[in-house]
């Protein structure tokens, strides 16, 4: 038996986003009363929502969205379940030992971090999020893992400009996928046993350092 979850946040005028990136406004272009269709106007940045980074987020001569396999976005699931952190707390080597086993075993796979922050998500709490180590992400690219996804803002402290796990994760051409919602459900349903796969395929922007996802996951209940 499948079921099947959202992992977005809803795409909505106002919502929240990285300090200094463009505000999101969604309105009525067009009426069915007076146009005969009904269209949205969008306003909004790449990194709006929930969204993936692609290399050339941080570095200009790294690969950009297009560059990069489409099975980059897609796959089975390891949750690294570090619900319970407290507020800017690190995400270290020693928290994701029984994850980074797991992406050896799993050619393939994407590492999800599943701090829980999404609870916060439209308060200024949600500014103050887990963030992943430096030496983490080296030892997740170690671990054969290109593709990373992360339920706060950023996997580096919101903040500071110099984004070290960003270049770390993209300098090996990894996706970041951030601002994911509902991960806990996810861990649990890996701690149940059930395999997990993830799908993070972005809009199809020519030459962009990241865009907006639908990201949703599939999880499939073990034979009894």
């Amino acid at each position: 038996m499948e079921s099947w979850l959202d992992l977005s946040v809803p795409v909505a005028t106002g919502m929240p986003g990285y300090p200094g990136d463009p505000e999101v406004e969604v309105s009525r272009a067009l009426r069915v009363a007076e146009h005969g269709v009904n269209v949205l106007r969008l306003h909004m940045g790449s990194q709006s929502g929930t969204h993936v980074d692609a290399p050339y987020h941080v570095d200009e001569a790294w690969p950009t969205l297009d560059d990069l396999p489409l099975e980059r976005f897609a796959g089975p699931a390891v949750v690294a379940d570090v619900r319970g952190l407290p507020a800017r707390a690190p995400i270290t080597c020693d928290l994701l030992i029984s994850a980074l086993g797991l992406l050896r075993l799993r050619p393939g796979s994407i590492l999800l971090l599943a701090t829980g922050w999404s609870r916060h998500w439209g308060t200024e709490d949600y500014l103050a999020h887990p963030w992943l180590t430096p030496e983490a992400a080296q030892a997740v690219v170690a671990a054969d893992c290109l593709t990373v996804g992360i339920d706060a803002l950023s996997v580096d402290p919101t903040g500071p400009a110099d984004l070290p796990s960003h270049r770390v994760l993209c300098g090996a051409g990894a996706v970041i996928a951030e601002n994911l919602t509902g991960l806990g459900r996810v861990a649990d349903a890996q701690a149940e046993g059930c395999p997990v796969e993830v799908f993070l395929f972005p809009m199809r922007l020519a030459g962009a350092d990241g865009g907006p996802v639908r990201a949703t996951a599939r999880i499939t209940s073990p034979a009894r």
